[in-house]
């Protein structure tokens, strides 16, 4: 029986990692493979904002590579995967993407989900957005890119800011047909 193939999750050097964070934790609640790709950026954003080590997300994946790392099976079209998000996606990361660069291996595997037209989600966490980053998000969706904005769900009345980011993981499965418990929809059965 042939294993089921994983969600690629890349983390860049954007702020918003406890999104990133609640991600893998969502995906090992629900079991689901994760290939995990940490980039040089993120490594400084992990430990500020949540005060951990790219080692201590680990243990929510299956397989972990280093960003340096273009040889990895996740840089080749033949590797089979579910899709990938990058979260946050930073707009360094955003840029090469649209320019067509693959210069790490995050932007390697973003592109071989780009030729394949396999999912591709990113979550940029930017304010103000710059007209040059709204130009390479635009370029992204025009390429079939879920571009998934890291805005809080006031329609849903959350309580803390662990509410919001966990809203912002549940979307991120959504995409990826991957059952979770993070938030309600909108004027969902209360059973």
């Amino acid at each position: 029986m042939e294993e089921e193939p994983p969600i690629v999750v890349g983390i860049s050097g954007a702020s918003g990692a406890p999104i990133a964070v609640r991600v893998l934790e969502a995906l090992r609640d629900a079991k689901a493979p994760v290939a995990l790709v940490v980039s040089d950026g993120a490594r400084a954003v992990l430990k500020e904002e949540c005060g951990v080590e790219p080692a201590a997300l680990e243990r929510f994946a299956g397989a972990v590579y280093s960003d340096h790392d273009l040889g990895a099976p996740i840089a080749s079209g033949s590797r089979r995967t579910r899709g990938m998000v990058i979260v946050p996606c930073s707009a360094n990361t955003a840029a090469k993407l649209a320019l067509g660069l693959a210069d790490t291996l995050l932007t390697r595997a973003a592109h071989v989900h780009l030729k394949e037209h396999r999912p591709l989600v990113v979550v940029p966490r930017e304010s103000p957005l710059p007209t040059v980053l709204l130009r390479h998000l635009t370029t992204l969706s025009e390429l079939g890119v879920v571009v998934l904005d890291a805005a809080p769900p006031y329609y849903l009345h959350p309580k803390t800011v662990d509410d919001q980011t966990a809203y912002l993981a549940g979307k991120v499965l959504d995409h990826f047909g991957v059952a979770h418990r993070l938030y309600r929809g909108w004027k969902a059965d209360p059973s």
